[in-house]
């Protein structure tokens, strides 16, 4: 049971909850993910079983989509629902103006720096943001480069003094910060009152299941869930081994060999006799083994 499996996580479980709740499902020891989703979020976390935990390298940098939802008015100290409100504003009915939350939210599109929330895991001179936090400590905390690719208004519900919108952003990108800042350019404060992860890379919340759902299912049911390590390389080009050259590849004498396949640099499916045997990287010219399944 080698692969990925993808989660529609729930409101108040931890990654790590998840995690641990698979684990004894599937009764294996070796399930990571290949990015937190905070308790308060809900969406596609991706799984990875046994084997594929391999893969975590090639699957952390993946843009994401997100659905947010912004309190417009309020602040809290951990700049989501989860904290403690700190101050209040009163709104004008111009703040709700659609074109003007429109632009705002454009004005946001591109390449820019971003400064992470003090609640974040991001360790600074050996220690966890959150942990200076929650002692009060001061922290100089530095802007990271990000990237909105897409961004766009999905409702505004009056009454609630809420704003819905849908982003497409880089790895690195902080949901929390960024309704932090929207809130600003539209002249108040907010945090962000909920958020849900539609897509990481491939991966789409059509595609996942519950731990509920999870739970109720036979093993065989889930394993035709779990995406195999080949199906993720999918668009990687093939090497095809004999069985002399093969034994050579999982023993790590082929690199010398292989510079008469002239291949380019970067991954290649490996195959022998048509079965995948895993992945491997040529640099140079030298092909080396990677993850062997």
């Amino acid at each position: 049971m080698d692969g990925i499996l993808i989660i529609n996580k729930g409101k108040k479980y931890t990654s790590h909850d998840v995690v641990s709740k698979v684990k004894k499902i599937l009764h294996t020891s070796k399930v990571g993910h290949t990015g937190t989703l905070d308790p308060n979020a809900t969406g596609v976390l991706p799984l990875l079983l046994n084997k594929g935990t391999l893969l975590s390298k090639y699957l952390i940098n993946h843009d994401k989509i997100y659905e947010v939802s912004l309190k417009l008015g309020e602040k809290t100290d951990t700049a989501d629902a989860e904290g403690k409100i700190i101050k209040k504003e009163e709104l004008s009915e111009e703040i709700f103006e659609e074109r003007k939350i429109i632009n705002i939210l454009e004005s946001f599109l591109g390449e820019q720096l971003q400064t992470p929330p003090i609640y974040s895991a991001i360790k600074v001179k050996g220690k966890k943001l959150y942990e200076y936090a929650r002692k009060g400590q001061k922290v100089e905390i530095e802007p990271r480069q990000i990237q909105i690719y897409n961004i766009n208004l999905e409702k505004i519900i009056v009454e609630d003094r809420v704003i819905k919108f849908k982003v497409e952003c880089s790895k690195g990108t902080y949901i929390r910060s960024l309704c932090e800042d929207i809130a600003e350019k539209l002249g108040t404060i907010g945090y962000m009152k909920d958020l849900k992860r539609l897509k990481v890379g491939e991966f789409e919340l059509k595609d996942s299941i519950t731990l509920d759902d999870l739970e109720k299912m036979k093993i065989e049911e889930i394993e035709k869930l779990i995406i195999p390590i080949e199906d993720i390389f999918k668009n990687t080009d093939i090497v095809e081994l004999n069985d002399k050259n093969l034994a050579l590849f999982l023993n790590g004498a082929f690199s010398r060999n292989s510079k008469k396949l002239n291949l380019k640099d970067g991954l290649y499916r490996i195959y022998n006799n048509n079965k995948f045997i895993g992945i491997g990287i040529s640099k140079n010219s030298e092909l080396k083994r990677d993850i062997i399944i």
